[in-house]
């Protein structure tokens, strides 16, 4: 602190007056001062400030007369004082704001119909995400689309030439007449749409992060698009019976009417698993790299180079409902190949499978979606 004319002590700017006939104002300096030059004070708490002649720059540390200003080296209180200490005051974090409690996290009340409808109001949305995966996919691919049909028809050839050669693998098939390739193409086109579903399916949520935090949409839609770029692949996979049916000489049988039921239902199991295996990857992402060697074991779990009933009877039932893409494949040989109603049993079973898997994996979902998008 300085000492000023009339025997007064204190820092300028107080608005205070001062002993006998001399005072200190606001804008009242004397010139020479030892604490600043007279022109103009060229630091407001060590931040320069443009000064106006003569004039001081009033100070904004405190309210006028209701507070002490304090000395010329004190340290300035936080928030308080020149503007960029203001600045930074506002922009740190305030201790008192805190986020939902832990336990909190993942009881989100959860409404299946509100969801579905929130999902059909963004089906537009789905749409470009499946014609963006799409385009991406095949892009500067030489084989383009063709690379749909290409797996498919190299694992038919595998199964042909040499797991054919292992033994009897349908009974039903032989009895009927059914070609191999075309018994074994049957089972690879549903399994190449749920493997590729779940397997790109998982990390849409992961691949897409940056998407989460800019675009308020469901959550369930990067999910959803994935199996629909998978279902387009099948479509495109599908020429090839057609012209496996012409090499055989063998149409398809007229019980191909029950195909849209078998397909509901492997859209069901398949959505359900993708819901799941999507949201479990953002937390856990080990999950990818377990994804390949559980879909290898899985088709062979799968009666895709077998029939159903290579199956012990008693074993049927249990096995459908654990796996219902087991049902769905036997059904597409028996209403496609066999000209045969579906097991009307197993198919049950296999849908009301499907049905919870569905349900419950949408559940699960929409409990993990609340830190989905802080996580991934």
């Amino acid at each position: 602190m300085g000492e000023y004319p009339g025997g007064a002590v204190g820092m300028p700017g107080d608005g205070m007056a001062r002993s006998g006939t001399d005072r200190v104002g606001r804008h009242a300096r004397p010139a020479g001062s030892v604490d600043e030059p007279a022109d103009h004070r060229t630091h407001v708490n060590g931040v320069p400030v443009a000064g106006h002649g003569g004039a001081t720059t009033p100070t904004i540390d405190s309210p006028a007369g209701n507070r002490p200003s304090p000395g010329r080296h004190a340290a300035p209180e936080p928030g308080v004082g020149s503007g960029s200490g203001r600045i930074a005051a506002a922009q740190a974090p305030d201790p008192e704001v805190k986020g939902p409690p832990p336990e909190w996290k993942f009881k989100r009340r959860t409404s299946l119909l509100r969801g579905i409808g929130e999902l059909w109001r963004s089906r537009e949305l789905v749409r470009t995400l499946a014609e963006r995966d799409l385009k991406a996919r095949y892009k500067q691919a030489v084989l383009g689309f063709a690379w749909a049909i290409i797996t498919p028809v190299l694992l038919m050839l595998v199964f042909t030439v040499v797991v054919q050669r292992v033994g009897n693998l349908s009974q039903k098939a032989h009895l009927h007449g059914v070609p191999y390739p075309l018994f074994s193409y049957l089972g690879l086109l549903p399994w190449t749409f749920f493997m590729s579903s779940v397997t790109q399916g998982s990390s849409s949520l992961v691949s897409n992060g940056p998407l989460l935090n800019k675009v308020y949409c469901p959550r369930e839609v990067f999910p959803f698009a994935t199996v629909i770029v998978a279902a387009v692949d099948m479509l495109i996979a599908s020429t090839v019976l057609l012209v496996l049916f012409g090499v055989y000489t063998t149409p398809p049988a007229a019980t191909s009417w029950a195909v849209p039921i078998l397909l509901l239902i492997q859209f069901e199991v398949t959505l359900g698993l993708v819901l799941v295996m999507s949201a479990a990857v953002v937390y856990f992402r080990d999950i990818r790299h377990v994804l390949p060697l559980l879909m290898q074991m899985g088709m062979f779990a799968t009666p895709v180079a077998y029939g159903l009933d290579q199956i012990t009877k008693d074993w049927v039932l249990p096995y459908v409902v654990l796996n219902p893409l087991a049902a769905v494949i036997d059904g597409y040989r028996q209403t496609i190949l066999y000209g045969e109603q579906p097991d009307w049993q197993i198919t049950g079973a296999a849908a009301a499978s499907a049905t919870v898997m569905l349900i419950v994996g949408y559940k699960i979902f929409k409990k993990l979606e609340a830190g989905i998008a802080d996580v991934a």
